[in-house]
């Protein structure tokens, strides 16, 4: 193949790439890059990119000693540590038990992974009449066994988070527990059979050879679990509008309030990028960390 051929099936390649190039400019980079310098800024959107002022770092001063974005990164932290664990764990529970022979295993697969393919507003919908203090059927249950007085759910301050986090650990199980059986289904049945030889009990089998093995599984579904926890939204939108008393809102929802209600779009900038840097060292050191823990 002469130069020209190359050259001309290279700019062949380039054009065949340049609609994704393009939008991956427009609506990706660009964006990020904007962000990053209204986050200096103190632009209300409103008043045209001609009246942009700079005002160096006093958005993130600012945003350090700001009550509502402490408290929305409490929660946030909160909703992280109780929400992936649990979705990891009741995930992972689910996937060995489906693993086994049982009756209508299809069937359960399907009933544990439609939530994650449904319509976030739909389930938000759903869970709001069953948390339902006065009519919702949680709480008709609860007092129908004796409970005097049972929780407010997201109508209170004290249990509206509870309800968030318990609504995303019930749609996020479906998914984990479809990418553990196939890691399940990939384990050779070798290695169980051998460990039985060796008089090896159940327990010791999962301990010892299923959990190693499904420890990149794990590993992947935790990080990208973890950065889901901290981008959560649309259920806090739908349910509980970030209240009551601000028990709901994270960070991500906050970002929403301080540009789309406020108008403040380089505060909210500025808080994306303090979203975006938790995000990112935590996943750095993750990776770095997994070199202990999963199998290869």
């Amino acid at each position: 193949m002469n130069m020209t051929q190359r050259t001309r099936n290279t700019i062949v390649g380039y054009l065949f790439l340049t609609p994704s190039l393009i939008g991956y400019v427009v609506f990706l980079a660009f964006p990020i890059v904007f962000s990053l310098i209204i986050s200096f800024t103190n632009w209300d959107l409103i008043s045209g990119l001609k009246n942009i002022k700079f005002v160096g770092f006093d958005n993130f001063i600012k945003m350090y000693r700001d009550v509502n974005v402490t408290k929305a990164l409490k929660n946030n932290i909160i909703f992280a540590v109780t929400t992936v664990p649990m979705t990891i764990f009741i995930a992972l529970f689910f996937a060995v038990l489906l693993n086994n022979k049982i009756y209508c295993k299809r069937m359960f697969r399907l009933f544990y992974f439609i939530p994650y393919i449904t319509s976030i507003t739909a389930v938000s919908v759903v869970w709001l009449a069953m948390f339902n203090p006065s009519s919702g059927p949680i709480n008709t249950i609860l007092r129908s066994i004796g409970v005097a007085k049972p929780p407010a759910w997201i109508s209170s301050p004290h249990t509206a988070l509870l309800s968030i986090i318990i609504v995303s650990i019930w749609m996020g199980i479906g998914f984990c527990m479809v990418l553990y059986l196939a890691a399940l289904q990939n384990i050779p049945v070798s290695y169980y059979e051998a460990a039985e030889l060796d008089g090896t009990t159940e327990l010791g089998k999962f301990i010892h050879i299923t959990l190693p093995l499904l420890s990149s599984t794990t590993f992947m579904l935790f990080i990208t679990r973890l950065i889901t926890s901290f981008e959560v939204f649309g259920i806090i939108s739908v349910m509980t509008g970030g209240g009551p008393v601000k028990s709901t809102t994270v960070l991500v929802y906050e970002i929403y309030i301080q540009s789309f209600q406020y108008y403040k779009f380089g505060y909210a900038s500025a808080i994306a990028w303090l979203l975006f840097f938790i995000i990112f060292t935590v996943t750095v050191l993750q990776w770095v960390g997994q070199k202990k823990w999963v199998h290869e």
